[in-house]
Order: C-alpha cells, then structure tokens, then sequence
C-alpha cells in the first residue's frame, strides 16, 4: 500500500497546512524544555524558535503550560528575565525569530504585481505592557517591514493580528535557503529603534525595525508568553491549524533531531560495528529527509557512551570521527578509544544522564 507524504508547508490553495509556521502552538521541545542563564543568541528550547540575544540581560527559556483558557493549546513559550538590563547599549537586541525556507514560499509571489498580503496573528501574555514590534525580514532582498501591536493589559492572554502588504520587489530565492524571518522584538538598543518605524516593505535600515519597543530586560520580575503563532497568505486570519503531534514533530525533525537525549542514560540508541580493532561504525537513518546535510551536536565526558559487543562493554567519551551525513543518514564513530575485534557488531548505549547525541540542520 503506497504511503502519502506530508505535503510541504507552503501549498497555495490548500485547505490544511496554510499556517507558514512549524510548531506554532509551542508543542515541539527536543532540545530541553527549559534552558537558564541564557545570554546569547540560540536554539534552546521550543523548536523552530530561535532567540536573539545581544548583551542584553539574562534569561530562562522554557515550554511552559500556561495557555489561553479554552483555545486549545496545550504549551506556550515562556521568557523569564532573570538578570536585569534597563539601559542597554546601542546594538543591544532581544527578540524571538522563526526562520523559512524560500522554497515553501513561492506561491507568496513576492517580487511580482501579484504579490500576495501576509496576516501573523498569536496569543501574547505579559506583565509588561505597552508597545511591542513584530517585523518580516526578507534575508535573500535585505528588505523588511515592521508593525507595532500593544499588550493591553498585564498578565491577561490576548489574541492579536497583523497583516502587512505583499511586497512587489524582490523574490524569494527557490531554494532550502533563509529567506523569510518572522521577528517579535522584546528589546532593543538605539541601533535598532532610533529612526521612524518601516511600516512599509523597503530596504531594510536598522534604525528603523523597532522604534518604539518596550524593554522586557529592565526588570527581574518580567514575563512573556506566545502560542498560537499563525502565517497564512491573506488579509484575514483563520482559526489556527492546529497538527496531530506525529506531524508537527517530523516537520520539525526536518530542521533538527534528537536521536539520544539527556536522562535516556542506559538506553541502546543505536547500532554500529568493529570496522577494526580500534574502530567502530555507526549509522543511523533519519525519521524523515533533512534540510540539509547536518552537523553532530552531543555531549561528552568520561565514558559517557558504551560499545557493547560480544558479550563485553566498550567506552568512549564521544563519537570523535563523522564518516559520512547526508540528508537521510548519518555514519560515524570514535577511532581513539575502543578496542576489540574486527567486523564484530554490537550496539551503543549511553552511560551518562547527561549523554545526548543530536543532529542539526537549522537554518
């Protein structure tokens, strides 16, 4: 029986996958579920959702599970500031950015007299209110626009959309490329927010992405909250589309993923052989097709991992050697620590709680 694939994230006409955005409702975390002492930019948490953090304050990501009554989502993401930085300097930032592909946006037709209108709308919570700036960044053109929206009221949910103009210069290039950034600032140095608001698409000028925006780094006590981040061509929002997990999870995987994680400590992960006496293979298939070849993200110390084979245990700090990644697959190894006997097989456990292998092909 033949199996359907996921259809990609951009389909023009499509009644399911319209929202542009992967894990919109905050359900993927496959790095941690909460990260401390943040103070620089990363992927830390929720997947998809990378923060930019530039000398301004410290911080704890995290999934959390306060959510707006009644919406159907089940996690946000969480910003809690935890070292505090009321006058930042000129080219301080702080904000939180998803990151797409030219090539599930070309039916946007952006570029050309039909360029399609783009509505963001989300759920937001913060005890700090006032003005805040939600920007698209077009990287492949360096063109942007930026729109203010107001927290109303402090520590309440609320719903907001915003729909920005199609922008008729510049296509997205048709590629697996970074090309489209959706940005919501939570600070910024005057080098970010000292000229006069780009509320229309133009080549971008840092001065004005984020005049304006509130600093949810001056105080200790500052929270914010988001869920429910839709992106659909149009003038109007929809209700958001929400994914069964098992899909959301492999269009994530796509970006990045987590063959062993931290705490799996004495679980078989993956299987491998003595290539030599001092050598061992190991190979792994990836859930769906990678963005990109990726890189080896893992943690190591002593014996964190063990080569188990015929009947003996072997460890070693870390795979040390990367045989071949692609797309589909990865093959690699450790080439200074084991020993043992030539073409003999086995299998790979991890001996540490802190132990995780990861693959990365984020944009």
């Amino acid at each position: 029986m033949a199996i359907s694939k996921i259809p990609s994230a951009g389909i023009s006409n499509a009644s399911n996958f319209r929202n542009i955005i992967i894990n919109g409702d905050m359900s993927i975390a496959q790095r941690a579920t909460s990260t401390a002492s943040i103070t620089s930019t990363g992927y830390y948490t929720l997947d998809r959702w990378n923060l930019g953090l530039n000398s301004m304050g410290t911080f704890t990501q995290s999934q959390s599970t306060d959510v707006p009554s009644g919406q159907g989502f089940a996690n946000s993401l969480k910003m809690d500031c935890t070292t505090a930085d009321a006058s930042p300097a000129a080219g301080d930032l702080f904000l939180l950015q998803h990151k797409m592909e030219g090539q599930n946006l070309q039916y946007l037709k952006k570029g050309t007299s039909s360029a399609e209108s783009l509505t963001v709308s989300f759920w937001v919570k913060s005890n700090k209110t006032g003005t805040y700036i939600c920007q698209f960044r077009d990287i492949d053109n360096s063109r942007s626009i930026s729109k203010s929206y107001t927290i109303d009221s402090a520590s309440t949910w609320e719903k907001k959309t915003i729909t920005y103009a199609g922008d008729t210069t510049g296509a997205f290039d048709n590629d697996n490329g970074d090309s489209l950034r959706l940005v919501f600032w939570l600070g910024a140095g005057s080098n970010y927010s000292s000229g006069t608001l780009a509320t229309t698409w133009g080549t971008e000028v840092n001065a004005n992405r984020a005049v304006g925006q509130v600093n949810l780094a001056d105080n200790t006590a500052n929270e914010f909250y988001i869920t429910g981040v839709q992106l659909e061509a149009g003038t109007s929002a929809s209700d958001f589309e929400f994914l069964p997990y098992d899909v959301n999870l492999q269009r994530c995987q796509r970006y990045y993923y987590a063959l062993l994680n931290t705490g799996e400590d004495n679980n078989y992960f993956i299987s491998g052989y003595y290539y030599t006496g001092s050598f061992i293979y190991c190979h792994t298939e990836f859930p769906t097709t990678m963005r990109a070849s990726p890189s080896l993200v893992q943690s190591s110390g002593t014996d964190y991992y063990t080569f188990y084979s015929n009947g003996a245990g072997d460890g070693f700090d870390s795979f040390n050697y990367n045989i071949t990644f692609l797309t589909r697959n990865a093959t690699f190894g450790n080439n200074t620590q084991v020993s043992g006997t030539g073409g003999n097989a086995g299998r790979v456990y991890s001996t540490n709680t802190n132990s995780y292998v990861h693959f990365n092909a984020e944009l």
